[in-house]
């Protein structure tokens, strides 16, 4: 089976679209189709269910597209080996991190890995935990900091970055403001506001509310925390942020009360990696730098 088409393959079990996929590839649609069918045609059986929209796998697509990730990053690597061993390219670090609490975490790292690798170029991609596993599983970031536990967490292996308590965000004139910590269910009247940056940890608050027997009222979402804030603030519902993230802000017309450690509302950030995947020694570096940090907060 020839590397381009499964670069193809992979790019069509992404996409769910042979058109989505052809764009991506700077291909025609015709060429695309016409090489799924060449490479079903070696393999001997069909690779993709052309009756539903997205496409979908077959059960044989989905043994071949995990082969053919493999294939691919191993070709990759060998390819990143050989030039640095020419030394006609810098390394380049692929990094996934979410849109929430990277600025605290993270930010300051850059600073520090700049300066002890200067030539490692870093591509920087900044998603949701849902987006961001599937840019690991796929190949196109090495490493990513996502939400624990993950949907594929036999897929991947992991380093633990920040263990959080979650916090009850809640306008300053809020009964339960005076509280030790708070359970969700006595929030189970109150309007939430969600993050809209990260639907993982959307889905693990509103589990935690239905194993306290209520479905939580949405009075609004938003991607932005000092908005979420300023929503509090307003009296339009509570929010819920890692302790972290509340640290440096001004209480002034909200409070932070911490949620009940019985309502197992964790944020727990890991950096992840394909299980069996070679680190580039960029990614490995990265590593590194995290483990110190960890290690010097303890």
């Amino acid at each position: 089976m020839r590397l381009r088409l499964l670069q193809m393959f992979c790019e069509v079990a992404r996409s769910g679209s042979f058109l989505a996929a052809a764009h991506a590839l700077q291909a025609s649609q015709a060429i695309v189709a016409k090489a799924m069918r060449q490479l079903e045609d070696d393999v001997g059986t069909p690779l993709i269910d052309r009756n539903t929209t997205p496409l979908q796998l077959t059960a044989a697509g989905e043994i071949v597209y995990h082969h053919a990730v493999s294939i691919l990053d191993e070709e990759l690597h060998t390819a990143h080996s050989l030039d640095d061993l020419r030394q006609l390219r810098r390394d380049e670090l692929r990094l996934g991190l979410p849109r929430l609490g990277s600025a605290g975490l993270f930010a300051p790292l850059f600073a520090i890995y700049r300066e002890r690798h200067p030539l490692i170029d870093i591509r920087l991609q900044e998603h949701d935990s849902h987006r961001l596993q599937a840019l690991l599983l796929a190949g196109d970031v090495e490493l990513a900091a996502t939400l624990l536990p993950t949907a594929s967490s036999e897929r991947i292996e992991a380093q633990a970055v920040c263990r959080e308590p979650l916090m009850a965000v809640l306008p300053a004139d809020h009964p339960l403001v005076l509280q030790p910590e708070i359970r969700l269910r006595y929030l189970n009247e109150t309007p939430f506001i969600f993050f809209d940056g990260d639907p993982a940890l959307n889905e693990q608050l509103r589990q935690a509310c239905m194993q306290q027997g209520f479905e939580p009222i949405e009075s609004a979402r938003s991607s932005q925390v000092d908005f979420i804030m300023a929503l509090v603030a307003a009296g339009q519902g509570v929010a819920f942020l890692p302790r972290l993230m509340t640290y440096h802000r001004p209480p002034r017309q909200i409070r932070f009360v911490p949620v009940a450690a019985s309502d197992n509302m964790v944020w727990d950030l890991a950096l992840t990696w394909r299980r069996g995947a070679r680190l580039s020694r960029a990614a490995q570096a990265w590593l590194a730098l995290t483990r110190e940090k960890i290690a010097l907060d303890a």
